[in-house]
């Protein structure tokens, strides 16, 4: 579909239209979650519970989402989260999504895993003065010179941060791709890993558990933080932490930032929904290091409920994927759009003029009985 269909007016608008623009494979991928998707439900039904507090004749003339993030002025507090094979979705991929971002000002972080190399995608907005932040998304290999090459890459071409996902050192039991038995179609591929070498095949002995003796046996440890630091002038965020203790760890690792993700319920089912994660991960940091959620977020009531518990910035995932099924680069940037214009209405009803303004007070909590 070349524009916007008629009657979009909000995200979940989009989900609709993309159940039928993506065969059944590829909606199984995008859209579904692990196990029972206990998870990925509740991630969406944490933000509906939560209910906000209005306040009225403040004053708010001068009111903007403006803040800073890592160094750079982020326009408003949305990224678009890394998100693998987006050519399954739309011909134009991963730079349909980079070129709505930088036209929203937001952020984007590219996934390790995308279907459009990397230094495509930064070449396509790098220049741009009004974009948002520029961030890799990083998958540790086996192989610390594979690693070390994405590395070095994604320096060359303009990142300005990596995103260490920590959450997935196997994949979950998505039950829906093996329903549909998903395969990558013809043409789609990880295309950054293109001429890296593979990993040797595991030898294992009788007896040995192909997951713990042979996928895991290399998995990242917190002593690759620190290798990684060593090897890049680039800041590290983390993503995928919800336990305080990895949070307290994170900080004491000295990394950039965090992210609280349960990896949009695709890893462990029955992980709480990340609404309910980030109070105790705030908490547990304090103001010593930024945090970023994802997961569920749909609506710019959410984005405020976001950041009244504690984060500094969101990332959507699979709403912009939908509008990229959808419509192209022209789809996902209506949702970054429509998901700020929420935002700022939210804020306005609440009082907030400016993000600093927000805190746990826009919450409306029940008195307790």
């Amino acid at each position: 579909m070349s524009g916007i269909p008629a009657g979009v007016v909000t995200l979940q608008d989009y989900e609709a239209h993309a159940a039928q623009a993506l065969d059944d494979g590829a909606w199984a991928y995008f859209s579904g979650g692990a196990g029972d998707e206990i998870t990925l439900k509740d991630n969406r039904r944490a933000w509906d519970t939560l209910r906000l507090q209005a306040r009225v004749l403040r004053p708010l003339a001068q009111g903007h989402t403006r803040s800073t993030l890592l160094g750079h002025t982020l326009a408003h507090p949305i990224l678009l989260a890394p998100v693998a094979y987006q050519r399954m979705a739309h011909p134009d991929g991963e730079l349909a999504t980079a070129y709505a971002a930088a036209a929203q000002s937001a952020g984007l972080v590219l996934s390790t895993q995308a279907s459009v190399s990397m230094e495509q995608v930064a070449r396509a907005i790098v220049s741009d003065p009004g974009r948002g932040p520029l961030w890799f998304q990083l998958y540790l290999q086996p192989d610390r010179g594979v690693t070390q090459q994405l590395v070095r890459r994604a320096e060359a071409a303009g990142y300005e941060a990596l995103v260490l996902t920590v959450d997935a050192p196997t994949s979950g039991a998505r039950d829906r791709e093996r329903r549909t038995g998903f395969k990558l179609p013809v043409g789609v591929r990880a295309v950054n890993l293109d001429g890296l070498p593979a990993q040797p095949p595991h030898q294992l002995e009788d007896g040995d558990s192909a997951l713990f003796q042979g996928l895991l046996a290399q998995a990242p440890t917190w002593s690759d933080i620190e290798w990684l630091q060593g090897i890049t002038r680039l800041p590290i965020l983390l993503k995928g932490i919800t336990h305080p203790d990895d949070a307290r760890e994170a900080l004491r690792c000295g990394v950039s930032a965090v992210m609280v993700s349960n990896h949009g319920g695709r890893t462990l089912d029955t992980l709480p929904a990340t609404a309910h994660l980030l109070p105790a991960v705030a908490d547990a940091v304090g103001s010593s290091l930024p945090l970023i959620v994802d997961g569920g977020i749909r609506r710019g009531t959410d984005v405020l409920k976001a950041l009244a518990l504690g984060a500094r910035a969101v990332m959507i995932g699979r709403p912009y994927v939908h509008a990229l099924a959808t419509a192209g680069a022209l789809g996902v940037a209506h949702v970054i759009r429509l998901l700020r214009d929420e935002f700022e209405i939210a804020m306005a009803l609440t009082g907030c003029a400016t993000l600093d303004q927000i805190g746990p007070h826009v919450l409306h909590l029940p008195a307790p009985r």
